[in-house]
């Protein structure tokens, strides 16, 4: 797959395939791959599932696990490399559990996506399809992904959203 530009916004809702279409783009393009994993393993489903997704993945990524330091992370990653982050959701579910400055870390992300020295591909749930979340705690989440993620796509040269495994272009054509 050619044609991938400077910064890739893959959004979608959960198991939509948009994880799968991220790596897809790395590989397609032919460049070293790293991978910025931002899951934290809080009980033994979510270590299975990180589990099955290095293997899902296989080998040829360099992997940062990194749950809360991602512009370091970005920053981290050899010159050259094509990295897939995956997920701003979980990203921001662990700056919210620190009570972190949200527009802080925000800004920190924007600026190391902005340096990256080579194609980033950015993975995140679109979480304003559903009805009003219940509690405050959750429409606090929702609203922060909500602001996150039309910062990141105003950002990006390319947004795709992920339905039943097929991509649709919002910004950009999907590469080929």
């Amino acid at each position: 797959m050619s044609g991938l530009k400077r910064l890739t916004f893959v959004l979608g809702g959960a198991r939509s395939g948009k994880s799968a279409l991220a790596e897809r783009l790395a590989i397609g393009c032919g460049l070293p791959r790293a991978y910025i994993a931002t899951a934290q393993a809080w009980d033994d489903e979510m270590a299975d599932r990180i589990v099955r997704h290095r293997a899902d993945r296989g080998a040829g990524w360099l992997t940062i696990e990194e749950p809360r330091a991602l512009p370091d992370a970005i920053k981290g990653v050899p010159a050259g490399h094509v990295t897939v982050i995956d997920c701003l959701t979980l990203w921001l579910s662990n700056e919210m559990l620190a009570e972190a400055d949200l527009d802080r870390a925000s800004a920190a992300l924007r600026a190391a996506l902005s340096a990256a020295t080579g194609p980033v591909i950015v993975v995140s749930n679109e979480v304003g399809l559903g009805i009003v979340p219940e509690n405050a705690l959750a429409r606090r989440f929702r609203d922060a992904q909500g602001r996150l993620n039309q910062a990141i796509a105003a950002e990006a040269d390319t947004v795709l959203f992920v339905a039943a495994g097929l991509p649709m272009a919002l910004k950009g054509t999907v590469p080929q």
